[in-house]
């Protein structure tokens, strides 16, 4: 079993979540009241670890009136054990922490000695060889009461979960934006795939507009 999965983002027009410098203020307001609702309304939010490391994010629900157990699992992979201690989630009482680290963590120096500070302010779930086993790390979740998960990228976790099937529905927030670059971050990066026949398909849901921003939903097909 594993949670249902929503990944959402706001991206520019031409794709990009990020320019090649890591700046990332895409949302209007308006939007950013739209991601706090669906924050509480699910059980857990995942990032990966570029997204701590740049962005630093409390992972919370406070753009919208809420109460601490509005807020949902805060869950990071993290495979080297790369997070900084003063992190903003790893030093508040808002939310529970989950940090998932791969097993090759254990035996680097560095990675060892973190992994014992991050024991003390974050439950730590080891899996996988050189990268967290994201099915393995789905599984724990369900188990540990993660029903609905929000997925917030970065782009190469986005792509790692859609490659191994883990995305069940798709809310993206399109700003009248360009910004280009060769570096810029865009929605889905990793490896991809080498031919479009293996492409991940999905099915379109509905679309609204919200301030100066669309919103576009899909379900993806589990059919491939």
């Amino acid at each position: 079993m594993k949670p249902y999965v929503i990944l959402n983002a706001a991206m520019t027009l031409d794709g990009k979540i990020a320019t090649k410098t890591g700046s990332s203020e895409i949302s209007g307001e308006e939007d950013l009241e739209r991601v706090h609702k669906l924050r509480k309304e699910v059980d857990g939010i995942m990032v990966g670890i570029n997204t701590v490391i740049a962005d630093n994010p409390r992972l919370t629900v406070h753009k919208i009136p809420s109460k601490k157990e509005d807020n949902p699992i805060r869950v990071v992979v993290d495979s080297k054990a790369r997070i900084p201690l003063n992190s903003r989630i790893l030093n508040d009482d808002d939310a529970k922490t989950i940090i998932a680290i791969s097993n090759s963590a254990k035996n680097e120096d560095k990675s060892v000695e973190n992994c014992k500070h991050l024991e003390k302010v974050a439950n730590l779930f080891y899996s996988g060889d050189e990268q967290v086993d994201l099915k393995d790390l789905m599984n724990y979740l369900y188990e540990n009461g993660i029903e609905t998960l929000m997925l917030e990228g970065g782009s190469t976790l986005n792509f790692s979960m859609i490659k191994e099937g883990l995305i069940d529905e798709i809310k993206i927030a399109i700003a009248p934006m360009i910004v280009g670059g060769k570096s810029a971050k865009t929605l889905f990066d990793g490896d991809g795939f080498d031919y479009m026949g293996e492409a991940i398909k999905i099915d379109f849901e509905s679309s609204y507009c919200l301030g100066k921003n669309l919103i576009l939903e899909y379900k993806v097909n589990s059919n491939k």
